[in-house]
């Protein structure tokens, strides 16, 4: 393997994970406006659930958005080694990883209330549910791509000079 393609693995593989986000994201885009048409509630909360489980939106949440809001209980994921890693490795990365621990926090509690929103309406289908999910899900598409975009964008340089995740 060349030394540029060492160079590249880390960006690659940061890029592929969050390819699969941005896979699950255009199913919430599509959600979204189907909910706005009129979806069922109760369909429109099993694609939710679908999403949660088996998306890696769900495995996110699971291992890195939900410990974001607890700095004590970080285990594993990018709170806990990556951030850490970027901020010693780079000093001048501090405020952008801030932004990044912070938009980590505002993305678990949309994707909390993309699940409240999605029951809700399941139970009680009215108007008022309908534009609380879609609204809710459209929140979730526009803050988590922003997110994704900003990290590639601000990371990936500092990335580049590490030569793997193992160094931790």
């Amino acid at each position: 393997m060349t030394a540029e393609a060492a160079d590249e693995g880390l960006v690659a593989e940061l890029k592929w994970v969050h390819g699969m986000i941005r896979q699950d994201l255009r199913t919430v885009r599509r959600l979204a406006a189907e909910v706005t048409a009129g979806l069922p509630g109760a369909q429109a909360a099993a694609e939710v659930r679908s999403l949660q489980v088996a998306g890696p939106l769900w495995q996110l949440k699971v291992n890195c958005l939900r410990y974001c809001r607890f700095v004590h209980m970080h285990h594993h994921g990018e709170s806990a080694f990556l951030f850490p890693r970027l901020r010693r490795s780079n000093p001048a990365l501090g405020p952008v990883v801030d932004k990044l621990e912070a938009d980590h926090a505002r993305v678990s509690d949309l994707l909390d209330e993309v699940s409240a929103a999605a029951t809700d309406f399941a139970e009680r289908e009215s108007e008022a549910g309908r534009a609380r999910l879609s609204g809710a899900l459209d929140d979730l598409s526009r803050d988590l791509l922003e997110h994704l975009d900003y990290e590639e964008s601000s990371i990936s340089d500092t990335l580049r000079t590490w030569t793997g995740w193992a160094e931790w």
